[in-house]
């Protein structure tokens, strides 16, 4: 049993290997681990490094302003560190020797292009899972979402004010769920998209920061985690079952109405406080948490019923 819990083990990380070594389309290195522009684009085959900012500046001077504001303008002219961040502008736009002599657009980059580009330097860490990330999949790139020419925003290059305006331009269905009564305080600032996503991809579904929806939830809901010596299975097994975390007009984040809610589990009948029973509270108070105040869990002796 041993033995074969070891293969399996052994096969896993060969397997995860495997996949971390396969090249994306478009992500093309050369032996040496950078980037080989001639792989990227035919038109970079011949061409060399002219490693001169002012060459660029001669046509470009309009933007070296805006430029100059971002992170890597200041880093890359002010104190670059190895060949590329020396390499300044071509460190991102690779060999122009061609281009300054004769400019034209054939060496103009697509948004993939682009991306490959930067994971240069901006692999690994949170961005281990880009090359099967769902914004990957579905061509989004690193320029769809980062303005690396000009300072738009007070962190990460982002090419919106912050990351609501940013996320809600392709995400119009989350941004409307934002302006419900009921929503986590996005938009006071003090819990972001990357709070629960993250952007550059994940091994779970939806992105997560997190493997799951509950681990993701546990990290700011700490009090829900447990464990619990009473458990409510629906709780346990996804948050998502009773909470919508984009929204809601009902309290707490909740699906629908407190008592509806219970109610699409709990169908049996003769229980005091249902609808054909009590119009008042279900309806305009708490309804069944009224009395099962601890519906994520309870570690009480009597709280098989969870309500203690």
């Amino acid at each position: 049993m041993k033995r074969k819990s070891s293969y399996i083990i052994i096969l896993s990380l060969l397997f995860i290997s495997m996949l971390l070594s396969i090249p994306s389309r478009g992500q093309v290195k050369s032996d040496h681990g950078e980037l080989d522009w001639a792989k990227l684009n035919a038109a970079f085959k011949g061409a060399t490094f002219v490693r001169n900012t002012i060459s660029c500046l001669e046509c470009h001077d309009d933007i070296h302003g805006k430029y100059m504001e971002t992170a890597h303008g200041r880093i890359f002219e002010q104190n670059p560190k190895g060949s590329l961040e020396v390499a300044n502008c071509e460190a991102c736009h690779g060999p122009r020797s061609k281009h300054a002599e004769e400019p034209d657009q054939s060496l103009k980059f697509s948004v993939e292009q682009f991306s490959a580009v930067c994971m240069q330097c901006h692999q690994g860490g949170e961005r281990m899972h880009w090359k099967t990330s769902l914004h990957k999949t579905a061509e989004v790139g690193c320029v769809s979402c980062h303005k690396v020419m000009e300072k738009r925003s007070e962190s990460a290059l982002l090419s919106g004010a912050n990351q609501l305006e940013l996320c809600s331009s392709c995400h119009k269905d989350v941004a409307a769920k934002m302006s419900r009564n009921s929503r986590h305080p996005v938009k006071e600032g003090k819990v972001d998209c990357s709070s629960c996503h993250n952007p550059h991809g994940a091994p779970g579904s939806g992105m997560l920061v997190k493997g799951n929806v509950n681990e993701t939830c546990y990290s700011c809901h700490q009090e829900k985690r447990g464990p619990f010596l009473w458990e409510h299975a629906p709780a346990r097994e996804n948050c998502m079952t009773c909470h919508d975390p984009h929204g809601t007009n009902n309290k707490n984040l909740l699906v629908t109405q407190s008592a509806t809610l219970c109610v699409s589990c709990h169908q049996y009948g003769g229980h005091i406080n249902q609808y054909r029973y009590n119009r008042v509270s279900t309806p305009y108070g708490n309804g069944c948490v009224n009395c099962h105040v601890s519906v994520h869990g309870s570690n009480h002796p009597s709280g098989t019923k969870l309500t203690r």
